[in-house]
């Protein structure tokens, strides 16, 4: 079964977080995730007219600016926001993503 790296928010920087929520689609997930107020959704439910690579590739840089967790089961991969952690680091982030436009 395929493991997830999740690095610690200890060792994660601001500007590698905002990068990270440069993207639209990256931003479209984070927003979507912050609308299930803490469930997690399967990789698929996430609604994105984009290539599984290219879906792959946006979970796995918000898994690597620590704004999310992924985990298996059995054939899905399962993401949760890391909001308390995220509350904790960056306090204001999230009021900032959900106020964006």
């Amino acid at each position: 079964m395929k493991q997830y790296e999740h690095p610690s928010l200890d060792g994660v920087a601001l500007p590698e977080v905002m990068q990270a929520l440069s993207d639209p689609c990256r931003l479209g997930i984070v927003r979507r995730l912050l609308e299930r107020e803490g469930r997690e959704l399967a990789c698929n439910e996430f609604g994105m007219d984009v290539a599984k690579a290219t879906r792959s590739h946006h979970f796995e840089v918000l898994r690597g600016a620590g704004l999310i967790q992924s985990r298996m089961e059995g054939t899905k991969c399962m993401t949760s926001l890391r909001r308390p952690e995220l509350e904790r680091k960056f306090p204001g982030l999230i009021e900032l993503i959900l106020s964006a436009e």
